[in-house]
């Protein structure tokens, strides 16, 4: 574990450094979860073999510090892990983050494109209105939440590895970065995905379809690709399935908007044709809903 004290946020952000050689690939947890048990074992999946991983714990979250005056939103989330990758000199690398941390991980790229030479997005938030699981966190007040709804949460938790996870959030961590994901930013995340000029890749679980997100990156020019076996949490769901897709993703060169094939046939947008291709099935497992 590597860590790195911000001098503005007055805490330490936290991650593993996992040695190998170009390219290097940085991966971006979900709310509430951890860099370490989300994505330890694709960083060291023999699909994805060779390459130095970065696995950050976001502010909050995992072993990072739990600074009381930080905002949580996407933005600033997203200034600390570039705060890291110029810390350790680093640029050019492969961006992956899943849900919250897919979101995470479009403002990155957006904001510091010098940084990012790939983007690849699992189920990430694009647009306010929040999900399945921030909505009814960012419905409560921060106090109710951080006193009693966040151990109610963990006790409901559908997913044992899930509340594994989650028990080493911050409650307030939870909460503010569950209001940002329903009220959204200025520009939407959305729209930041569609201008970012780097090669860019959404991954979404079948069990997820129909996917408003994935056919409205597919409307922006975004491959699709879809991982069977999985719901929301793809990369547990379906560890094989998703490590190949995402090595896949991170092989293929950029593809022109006029010449998708990867596209999915969910519902929410009209005009959404075809469907995305499928990675190397496994048993299905179910996730839980986009955060």
């Amino acid at each position: 574990m590597r860590e790195l004290f911000l001098t503005e946020e007055r805490a330490y952000v936290r991650w593993i450094d996992l040695p190998g050689e170009e390219p290097v690939r940085v991966f971006v947890h979900g709310l509430g979860c951890t860099a370490a048990s989300d994505f330890a074992h694709i960083a060291t999946h023999p699909a994805l073999r060779g390459g130095r991983a970065l696995l950050v714990d976001l502010l909050g979250h995992g072993l990072s510090d739990r600074p009381a005056d930080f905002d949580y939103r996407m933005e600033s989330q997203a200034a600390v892990v570039a705060a890291v990758l110029d810390h350790l000199g680093v640029a050019g690398v492969d961006l992956v983050g899943h849900s919250m941390g897919g979101a995470v991980a479009i403002h990155l790229a957006a904001a510091r494109p010098d940084l990012v030479a790939r983007l690849v997005v699992a189920e990430p938030n694009l647009y306010a209105g929040g999900g399945a699981f921030s909505s009814p966190v960012a419905a409560q007040s921060e106090e109710a939440f951080v006193e009693r709804g966040f151990s109610r949460m963990l006790a409901l938790a559908g997913r044992a590895d899930y509340a594994a996870r989650l028990r080493l959030a911050d409650p307030l961590a939870v909460h503010r970065s569950a209001v940002a994901l329903v009220e959204g930013s200025t520009p939407a995340t959305g729209d930041l995905l569609a201008g970012i000029t780097a090669p860019r890749a959404f991954l979404v679980g079948e069990e997820s379809l129909p996917d408003a997100a994935a056919e409205k990156a597919a409307a922006f020019g975004v491959p699709v690709t879809e991982v069977p076996g999985a719901g929301h949490n793809l990369m547990l769901d379906n560890p094989d399935g998703f490590a190949g897709a995402l090595a896949r993703c991170l092989a293929e060169a950029p593809v022109e908007s006029a010449d998708q094939t990867d596209q999915t046939d969910q519902t929410d947008q009209p005009d959404q044709p075809g469907r995305p291709d499928r990675a190397d099935r496994a048993g299905p497992v179910s996730g839980h809903p986009r955060a």
